[in-house]
């Protein structure tokens, strides 16, 4: 299988960096993975202080797996125990094949200690501190309405399939954890998104290119999805946040 071969070959190559433990997160930890289109969510924790030969080493430990199959789909961040509790704090990070800073997410941390899986060393409770639910709803609100709000306006973002899927599933994985305090995968934000008032063709569209195998949109659907998502969605953010700051 692909993915394990490519997990098996980044444990390897992390090895002389000595991990204290390796976590997999997001749709791989969830039991909503699909190959060749899901992103390999990890965590690594790492016993010294990231310095900046750490971030070479693993800027090459990456650039090595570049052939391997799935690897632009694998996203790390190097955490260390002892910058591990502040959920704010940014942790050295490769994702999109590129070197970043961010933040280990409130979101992340809990799915971490709700079903995160140990590819290597100790367990993430081992590690993280708990994520109260105050913490964890504060984070969801503040996204909804400073991140995906302001991008809702951005029309041209929303002709790309990436942002109708992200901003559809994200919405109603943000509106039950507000409401239920629970965390779901994108397969069930799909089943909840109908009863949210999402437009049902849309939600199809994506559960199509998620699980299906459809035709590239034509400019016509893809300019009335762009208008039927970004004028669900405008309203529908207003009102959660409204609801829950």
């Amino acid at each position: 299988m692909p993915t394990q071969d490519l997990l098996d070959r980044f444990l390897a190559e992390l090895r002389p960096l000595e991990p204290l433990a390796v976590w997999a997160h997001g749709s791989l930890a969830g039991g909503d993975y699909q190959e060749g289109r899901s992103d390999l969510d990890l965590i690594a924790v790492l016993p010294r202080p990231v310095t900046p030969v750490t971030a070479w080493r693993v800027a090459a430990l990456h650039s090595r797996l570049r052939a391997e199959p799935l690897a632009a789909a694998l996203h790390c961040s190097y955490m260390t125990p002892g910058a591990s509790a502040d959920s704010r704090r940014p942790h050295l990070t490769w994702a999109h094949r590129q070197l970043l800073r961010r933040p280990v997410t409130p979101v992340t941390r809990r799915e971490l200690h709700a079903f995160g899986r140990v590819l290597h060393g100790v367990r993430p409770t081992d590690v993280l501190p708990p994520v109260t639910d105050q913490e964890l709803n504060g984070f969801v609100v503040r996204d909804q309405r400073d991140f995906w709000r302001p991008a809702v306006r951005r029309a041209p973002l929303w002709t790309h399939d990436v942002w109708v899927d992200v901003g559809l599933t994200t919405f109603a994985r943000a509106a039950v954890t507000l409401r239920d305090g629970r965390l779901i995968t994108k397969r069930e934000a799909l089943e909840v998104l109908p009863g949210l008032g999402a437009p049902a063709e849309v939600v199809e569209d994506v559960r199509g290119r998620r699980y299906g195998d459809p035709a590239p949109p034509g400019p016509e659907w893809t300019a009335r999805r762009t208008e039927l998502t970004r004028n669900y969605l405008g309203p529908a953010i207003d009102a959660l946040v409204a609801a829950y700051s």
